[in-house]
């Protein structure tokens, strides 16, 4: 469904699981009466009496939220705070004798909020409702923020081929472009095909921009159920639907100041990408259910491996919102475009492995170097990690062969070039072959013949060029 990092909040995107209470309080009468209510209301209430009963539970359960009474039989609340706040508890103070100053000190010290004895029963509820909501939303965006940063360290945009460096030099731009005055980031559109690293394309754009500390959050696009996308992104309030037992931001607020990634972009129903353009235009989003707007800062980089302007002429993208996407674009090549990378590659992916699972060193034989470099690899980069680990794993001795490799052949060659072809043409024979009779079949126009072939113009072009083939030849 939704990329781990976000889905996986227990409490923040959940909404089943309520924060453990604690109440810290010498009256019992009314500790009792606090306690039933807050469990008549799903949440799971311990009740302390002192100040050394509370740090017992403290110790024993972790609290998450702690309603402390100022004055407790063995100190003052105050000399308990600085623990639970250092803890990560969430701490609102009550005090009897209504002290503004005790008040005062006690948010300075890291309180969330304080309440005023007699307390409201019901009062008391909306206040621990409220610091639950407000400690949903730091802990998801806090979570979001500690995964980007540990995902940004591991990012590994491997490849010493012009294409390559030319892609690398084109994210760092996008990235040093910062909005003046109120302005927003200009949105990124990454394309290519399955499995040429995209997601690694918009990570490391992340990283590259100058608030590469913000959260990053990655959506699919294309297996998130339709009927639950439009409350992912957009959030909802308490009500908004049936199952809406309590309110909660979307991914789109989630990702604060920092980038929201829309995977699979060509994916998104139709019915929601008149609502993302307008979110993309005025800057504004509204959960469902609510009655006012919030501001976006966030970076949207969208990625998708189909041709957008295809499906906008079959009516299934709308064309408004391809060209707002698209206001700045990165291509990603496939792997037959990257002529060495492949080995390059492949001998990262061999060590990778090896400290994975702790394997001895391995090598590729000649002919394993051979069948990597002349192998089409359809399935890109991920295709070519799959095989090098498996390859790696399962090899008898430390010289991985093109038959541990185990590539598949590929047929589309031999399909094509049955009538008259000799079992002995080498591969780059058969490719210049085929380029030629696609021309042949277009007239020489060279993005029919592209589409023949089912690969990208500038495929074609860089291939036309390597075996000296000229359009209309």
């Amino acid at each position: 469904m939704l990329d781990r990092e976000i889905s996986s909040f227990g409490i923040a995107l959940g909404g089943a699981q309520k924060p453990r209470v604690l109440l810290v309080e010498d009256e019992e009468l009314f500790a009792r009466a606090v306690a039933k209510r807050l469990r008549q209301s799903g949440y799971d209430c311990e009740w302390a009496g002192t100040l050394a009963d509370a740090r017992s539970v403290v110790r024993q359960l972790s609290p998450d939220l702690v309603l402390l009474d100022m004055r407790l039989p063995d100190g003052n609340g105050m000399d308990l705070l600085a623990e639970l706040v250092g803890n990560g508890a969430a701490v609102i103070i009550m005090t009897s004798y209504g002290e503004v100053s005790d008040a005062v000190n006690a948010i300075k010290q890291g309180a969330i909020d304080y309440l005023k004895k007699p307390v409201d029963l019901e009062e008391l509820l909306l206040v621990v409702e409220k610091a639950e909501r407000s400690t949903n939303l730091k802990t998801q965006v806090d979570y979001s923020r500690q995964r980007a940063s540990h995902d940004a360290e591991g990012i590994e945009f491997l490849g010493e081929s012009a294409v390559m460096q030319a892609i690398r030099g084109q994210i760092r731009r996008i990235a040093s472009l910062l909005p003046v005055a109120e302005g927003a980031s200009p949105t990124v559109l990454i394309t290519g095909e399955t499995g040429t690293g995209k997601d690694v394309a918009s990570r490391l754009l992340h990283q590259y921009c100058a608030n590469g500390d913000r959260p990053f959050v990655h959506v699919d696009c294309a297996s998130l159920p339709a009927e639950l996308i439009e409350s992912e992104l957009f959030g909802h309030e308490k009500g908004a639907f049936t199952s809406a037992q309590g309110s909660r931001c979307g991914l789109i607020e989630a990702a604060e100041d920092g980038t929201l990634f829309l995977d699979e972009i060509g994916e998104l129903p139709l019915s929601l990408q008149a609502k993302l353009l307008n979110v993309l235009e005025r800057r504004m989003v509204r959960r469902l259910g609510a009655n006012r707007e919030r501001p976006v800062a966030a970076r949207f980089v969208a990625a998708t491996n189909r041709d957008l302007q295809k499906i906008v002429l079959e009516g299934r993208f709308r064309a408004d919102l391809y060209y707002r996407l698209n206001m700045l674009s990165i291509d990603m090549p496939s792997l037959r475009e990257r002529g060495d990378d492949v080995l390059l590659l492949a001998h990262h992916f061999a060590a990778q492995t090896e400290r994975r699972y702790g394997l001895p060193r391995h090598q590729f034989s000649s002919d394993a170097l051979q069948a990597l470099s002349s192998y089409a690899w359809p399935g890109n980069v991920r295709e070519l990690k799959h095989l090098v680990s498996r390859a790696v794993m399962l090899s008898q001795g430390d010289l991985v062969s093109s038959a541990e490799l185990a590539l598949p052949i590929n047929a589309s060659v031999s399909n094509n070039l049955q009538s008259g072809s000799s079992v002995s043409m080498t591969l780059d024979e058969a490719e210049k072959a085929l380029i030629e009779n696609a021309l042949s079949q277009s007239n020489g126009n060279v993005s029919e013949a592209a589409r023949l072939l089912r690969i990208t113009r500038m495929t074609i072009r860089y291939r036309m060029d390597k075996h000296g083939i000229r359009a209309g030849k």
